[in-house]
């Protein structure tokens, strides 16, 4: 009975967004490297040689590399974004800086927070005012094509997440490396533990950074699949997506291709870190099954972590009261650990 209230829930609250637009299927060929011709003229196979390159070095294609301009007005960060995309709007990073209240265990401790997929402005302040008021300083970061950075064309961020292959690993790894050069701006101001709050699209690209970059000791994952595509393909917040996927390219393929911005292949990395796995029982955008198949490789693998399941669905998280509860979930933990 309390499954399919939730579930009928979860639907009514999904069906408030009305703006949705189904966009056709694109390989993306033109978002990767210029590197000559290629042996074949099959785009699967081209996109699937340089998935597998990706793999071959991870840490290449995450390293992000330094820059100094950083620009603080008030409590506004800019910088520019290590990757650049065709829409100069985009290629400038923007953060709102919530530090805790002076004094050394505030200066030393900070948390960059990554929202979900097409979160509003003003959305995760809350939670992060909450977290420098436990003393850790936050610094929450918006996704690429999100906020400021999205074109006048958008009224949705669909660039990061969407049926355009190659522009969904590449916008998704921007994130990343816009998550790396945010490190690079805490450690410059003397912080010296660093942790990471991802929710939803947040958490995966928190955890895809956290597992490339040593300086990130703790990882609050608030929702969570080991496979991107996964999502995508079952997700009710990306039936619009499936859609315009359907008829060109099946779970297998993608999953394959989409690998390098999936958990899966990371979870080795987390070794040694303090890591947090939330999901939410009644969840039909990260379904049931796959959060559990992701806690399930941890304990197989034995990498520390530790797990809370919320009593609730994914939209029904940002609602009363298991928005409290899982926000003290999220914040206890950073509190104890970092």
């Amino acid at each position: 009975m309390l499954t399919r209230f939730f579930h009928a829930w979860e639907r009514r609250l999904a069906a408030v967004t009305t703006d949705r637009v189904v966009r056709p299927f694109d390989w993306g060929l033109d978002w990767l490297p210029k590197t000559g011709a290629h042996p074949t003229t099959d785009p699967f196979a081209i996109i699937a040689q340089w998935a597998s390159g990706i793999m071959a070095d991870t840490d290449r294609f995450f390293n992000a590399p330094p820059s100094a301009r950083f620009q603080l007005d008030g409590d506004v960060l800019r910088f520019p974004s290590a990757y650049e995309t065709p829409h100069p709007k985009n290629n400038t990073v923007y953060a709102r800086y919530l530090p805790a209240a002076r004094g050394r265990s505030g200066k030393r401790r900070a948390v960059v927070v990554l929202p979900q997929w097409n979160a509003q402005p003003n959305e995760h302040l809350a939670l992060s005012r909450l977290i420098a008021k436990a003393g850790i300083s936050a610094l929450r970061l918006s996704l690429p094509y999100h906020d400021q950075r999205m074109p006048p064309e958008l009224r949705r961020a669909d660039y990061i997440v969407s049926a355009n292959v190659g522009r969904t690993l590449q916008v998704c790894r921007q994130a990343v490396l816009d998550t790396r050069r945010a490190v690079d701006w805490l450690t410059a101001k003397g912080y010296e533990r660093i942790g990471i709050l991802g929710t939803s699209l947040g958490s995966c690209l928190a955890m895809l950074a956290a597992a490339h970059d040593r300086r990130i000791e703790v990882a609050a994952l608030n929702h969570i699949s080991p496979y991107f595509a996964d999502v995508v393909w079952e997700g009710l917040s990306t039936a619009h997506v499936r859609e315009g996927l359907d008829g060109s390219i099946d779970l297998e393929r993608l999953r394959a291709l989409w690998l390098p911005i999936s958990p899966q292949p990371y979870i080795e990395r987390m070794r040694g870190k303090r890591v947090l796995l939330v999901y939410g029982r009644y969840d039909l955008t990260f379904p049931l099954r796959l959060s559990r198949q992701l806690v399930h490789e941890f304990r197989q693998r034995q990498v520390a972590h530790e797990v809370r399941v919320l009593p609730c669905g994914h939209y029904s998280t940002g609602i009363a009261p298991f928005s409290w509860l899982d926000g003290y979930t999220l914040v206890s933990f950073l509190r104890k650990h970092l």
